[in-house]
C-alpha cells in the first residue's frame, strides 16, 4: 500500500511538471524597479534576459491618493495588458518600448494574461523642510498588484490569486508657492489676494472687518478657518490676476489646473489665521499669518507648516 502511495504521489509530481506550472519563485521581479517607455503607455520591468510588462492607459494612474481598502481596479482587457517575457539574452527597453522593437535577442517564450484585474493603491511622495516643517508633494507611488490573473502559455494556463507587480512612481513638479509679501484686497468684496504667475492664494474672510482693523496690535488678532472663512490654493495654466475672480461669469482662460483647500481649524491647535497690525507711513500695515495649515486636494494633503508668513495688507 505505502509503494502505490508513493508511485501516486511520484505521478502527481510529475504532472504539475509537465502542465508548466510556474511559482512566483520563477517570477520574481520584486528586487527590480519599474521603468516606463518615454513614448508608450507601457511600464516593465527587466531581470537579466526576463520582461515582465504592463501595458496600461497612463491616464489611469491619476495624482491623487487612494483611500485606504479602496484601490482602482481594472479589468485585464483589449487596452490593458499583462505579457512575461523570456528572452535568450539580455533583455532591454529596446525590445518593448521602439515602434518596431528589436529582434535580438530572440524571443523564447511569452504568456499572455487573458483574465484577471490590476489594483492600483497610490500615495503622495513628499519632501520635508526640516527648518519650517513645509511639506512638498514631489510624485505618486502607485503600488500595483494582479489578482486573479490567468497567464495563457504555450503549454497550459497558469492562475495566481495575487502576483505583485511592485511600485511604479510617477513625478510631479512642486508647488512653486513663489508668492512675495504683498497682498492685496479685491476690487470687488473682502477677499485679499496674493499672485505669483498663474498661482493664486485667496482669503475669503467673513471676518474681514474684525481681522483688520486700523488699529496696532498688541496681540494678534486670529480666526479659525473655516467654511466662512475659507484659504485657496489654485494653480492655473497662465497668468490670472484680481479681474479674474471680479467677473461676473468665470472667464475661459486661463485653465484651472489645480486647487488645493486649507482644512478648517481647531481653536488653540491648528488651521488659525493670525493678523498683527502696524503702522505704516500714515496708514497701517497689517501682517498675516497662517498657522498649522494643512492644504487638501481630493484624498491628499500636504502641511504649511507651523507658521507661514502669507504676505502683508496695507490699508490707507
Amino acid at each position: 500500500m505505502k509503494r502505490l502511495l508513493g508511485i501516486f504521489t511520484a505521478l502527481l509530481l510529475t504532472t504539475a511538471c509537465d502542465d508548466g506550472d510556474l511559482t512566483v519563485d520563477t517570477i520574481d521581479f520584486s528586487e527590480v524597479n519599474a521603468q516606463k517607455c518615454t513614448s508608450r503607455d507601457v511600464i516593465y520591468k527587466v531581470k537579466d534576459s526576463e520582461m515582465l510588462i504592463l501595458a496600461i492607459p497612463a491616464s489611469t494612474f491619476t495624482n491623487d491618493e487612494t483611500t485606504e481598502g479602496n484601490p482602482i481596479e481594472v479589468s485585464i482587457g483589449s487596452n490593458i495588458e499583462v505579457i512575461y517575457r523570456q528572452y535568450s539574452g539580455g533583455a532591454s527597453s529596446d525590445n518593448i518600448c521602439p515602434t518596431i522593437p528589436s529582434a535580438t535577442p530572440n524571443l523564447l517564450e511569452e504568456w499572455n494574461a487573458t483574465a484577471g484585474t490590476v489594483q492600483i493603491t497610490t500615495t503622495a511622495v513628499k519632501t520635508v523642510n526640516p527648518t519650517t516643517g513645509i511639506t512638498q508633494i514631489t510624485g505618486y507611488k502607485h503600488f500595483i498588484v494582479f489578482k486573479n490573473i490567468t497567464f495563457q502559455k504555450p503549454n497550459g494556463t497558469q492562475v495566481y490569486e495575487t502576483y505583485t507587480f511592485g511600485n511604479y512612481t510617477t513625478n510631479v513638479s512642486p508647488l512653486a508657492f513663489g508668492f512675495d509679501q504683498e497682498a492685496e484686497k479685491s476690487t470687488c468684496d473682502n477677499r485679499i489676494f496674493n499672485f505669483s504667475g498663474s498661482e493664486s492664494f485667496v482669503l475669503d474672510l467673513a471676518d474681514y472687518s474684525t481681522l483688520f482693523q486700523n488699529e496696532v496690535t498688541t496681540t494678534p488678532r486670529t480666526a479659525l478657518i473655516s467654511a466662512s472663512n475659507k484659504v485657496t490654493y489654485r494653480l492655473f495654466n497662465g497668468t490670472v490676476n484680481d479681474a479674474y475672480f471680479c467677473a461676473t461669469t468665470t472667464p475661459v482662460t486661463p485653465l484651472l489646473s489645480q486647487e488645493w483647500t486649507a482644512n478648517d481649524g481647531v481653536a488653540n491647535v491648528s488651521g488659525i489665521i493670525e493678523v498683527s497690525t502696524t503702522t505704516f507711513g500714515t496708514g497701517f500695515q497689517h501682517t498675516i499669518r497662517l498657522k498649522k495649515v494643512t492644504m487638501t486636494k481630493g484624498n491628499t494633503n500636504f502641511y504649511l507648516g507651523d507658521d507661514y508668513l502669507y504676505g502683508a495688507l496695507i490699508t490707507p
